[in-house]
């Protein structure tokens, strides 16, 4: 049985593996079920069956990045102390991702994935929202809610504007900047959104 498991899990990567080089290669549009069995050496049937088909693929790989920025920032942030750095390590961590997985998170930031996609990643974003909202220890009042949406979305799109850089360094210096905005934001955070009481 765990030998079954194994070369199940196997197929599994191979699949994945394969399916990021030609979507990166051609891009989710232009990508079809052929090129990735042909490329793979495994069968459609296997395809299908691991993730039943092309939009599988591209969302399993999508679940994969998002699981690895995730992992990321949740270790950095329970190494920080004090509220402000926990949110700042996590959000220096995920951003630092975004560059390390460049190729891939580009492939994400096209609008050329499979319908379903842009629900998945609206729903991730208010997922996101919530745990960002429990990391800062907000309330309920309309001006955290605001508080972190407005911040949710500044990294989104930085993290989009560091997967674009064109070197290390540049991808460096547009972290650092936007960590200092978000410190920023963070440091006036008191007077706009309370925190909960006794907390």
């Amino acid at each position: 049985m765990s030998r079954k498991w194994s070369r199940s899990s196997t197929t599994r990567e191979v699949l994945l593996s394969t399916a990021r080089q030609v979507f990166l290669a051609k891009g989710y549009g232009e990508a079809t079920v052929a090129d990735i069995v042909d490329a793979s050496k495994i069968s459609v049937g296997s395809l299908y069956h691991h993730f039943g088909g092309k939009p599988g693929l591209f969302l399993a790989l999508w679940e994969q990045f998002m699981r690895n920025q995730e992992d990321r920032t949740a270790k950095a942030a329970k190494a920080a102390k004090g509220t402000t750095e926990r949110f700042l390590a996590g959000a220096r961590a995920y951003l630092e991702g975004s560059w390390e997985q460049r190729d891939v998170a580009r492939l994400f930031l096209e609008n050329d994935g499979p319908a379903e996609f842009t629900t998945l990643r609206r729903q991730r974003g208010w997922d996101w929202i919530g745990g960002n909202k429990r990391l800062l220890g907000l309330d309920d009042s309309r001006e955290s809610h605001v508080l972190v949406v407005l911040l949710t979305t500044v990294m989104g799109e930085s993290g989009r504007e560091v997967a674009a850089c064109e070197s290390e360094d540049e991808a460096q210096v547009t972290i650092d900047a936007v960590i200092a905005v978000v410190r920023k934001m963070l440091a006036t955070a008191a007077d706009v959104a309370p925190t909960p009481s006794g907390g």
